[in-house]
């Protein structure tokens, strides 16, 4: 997983000190909103070419370590 995590870069000149994918100005959360909003790999591949199938699995093992340092809040399930 440090390898994938070596993928992303917080620096605050660049993407306003979010995680972006290193050598992008492309956040991580972004990566993630597509994906979880029913975006596939291919798609968003396509639409930023500068990113890889790698990037796009940092992007994911970045959101489940971040999950383990934070708890959000969630609604109630009724």
């Amino acid at each position: 997983m440090n390898a994938l995590l070596n993928r992303i870069s917080l620096d605050p000149q660049i993407g306003g000190g979010k995680p972006c994918i290193r050598g992008t100005r492309i956040w991580v959360s972004l990566v993630l909103d597509f994906l979880a909003g029913g975006m596939s790999e291919e798609e968003l591949l396509k639409e930023y070419p500068g990113l890889t199938h790698e990037d796009v699995l940092a992007a994911i093992a970045y959101g489940a370590e971040a999950s383990r340092e934070t708890i959000l809040p969630l609604p109630e399930i009724a």
